[in-house]
């Protein structure tokens, strides 16, 4: 069944997105000093655009960022981004085959100011083992306790909005052995918003171009298809079912606003 691409629909979308994108930091760059920032590969560009601008001007940021993502099946998403970038194209030829990370590194090598930022004390680290969020969260903890880093007290998760709150909630898990875990916050850098316009839907994301965006369609499946993921029942994450997150309290607002969507789109993902 098409997809009706009226204001009550778009509403629903609205509602699941801001759910996923989980947004506990609003302002990235006046944020207190953390211990750590750890940013998910994304073939959203702008969430590592928005961190490396933010670290340029406040090295002091964080202590220690990693720069997390090895080779998946949306990898060739991100080579793609890049390609059709009007500030990376050129860096387009170097990154195939590149996991995700290494990707991040090429791009704040030459266009900001790492050597800043690195002076100032910042440590730059590498993750590129990492599939999935639940492991983006592991080989994360693996590569800053071998750098020696000490566990951070807080630690902002920077990751596609649409998998935000899962990711959170895998770094939570993962480090739910501790007696005293680290503090983790969402920063998704900005919240998918959709209007219609002119009987299709548009985002409504400021600052952000929605040629730098998810296809439509795709921002569609990754939504519907995170809401089953986050139940803690036998067939989602939670410590009910597969035990790769923490406990999700999904709201009934949400539930309803997806049961609508899942009518007319089924569970796309």
């Amino acid at each position: 069944m098409p997809l009706t691409a009226d204001s009550h629909t778009a509403s629903d979308i609205n509602v699941i997105a801001r759910f996923l994108a989980h947004e506990q930091i609003q302002d990235l760059p006046s944020h207190p000093p953390v211990d750590c920032i750890i940013i998910c590969a994304s073939a959203v560009l702008y969430q590592a655009e928005m961190l490396f601008r933010a670290l340029e001007s406040r090295p002091d940021l964080a202590k220690t960022v990693v720069l997390c993502g090895g080779i998946g099946h949306s990898t060739p998403l991100i080579y793609e981004a890049v390609a059709k970038s009007a500030k990376y194209h050129a860096l387009a030829a170097d990154i195939v085959g590149l996991p995700e990370a290494r990707v991040l590194e090429k791009i704040l090598e030459p266009y900001f100011g790492v050597s800043a930022i690195t002076r100032a004390g910042s440590k730059v680290l590498i993750e590129d083992k990492s599939t999935n969020c639940g492991a983006n969260a592991l080989q994360s903890r693996k590569v800053l306790e071998a750098a020696g880093v000490p566990t951070p007290r807080t630690c902002i998760i920077i990751q596609d909005p649409t998998m935000a709150l899962r990711t959170v909630t895998s770094f939570q898990k993962t480090y739910s052995d501790l007696e005293t875990p680290p503090r983790f916050l969402s920063c998704p850098v900005f919240v998918p918003q959709v209007q219609v316009t002119a009987s299709e839907f548009q985002y409504l994301v400021e600052g952000v171009s929605g040629t730098e965006l998810w296809q439509i369609g795709r921002f569609f499946d990754l939504i519907m298809g995170e809401i089953p993921r986050l139940r803690d029942n036998e067939a989602g994450y939670g410590p009910k079912g597969k035990g790769f997150i923490t406990h999700v309290d999904i709201s009934e607002e949400v539930e309803n606003a997806w049961q609508r969507l899942e009518n007319v789109l089924g569970n796309r993902r």
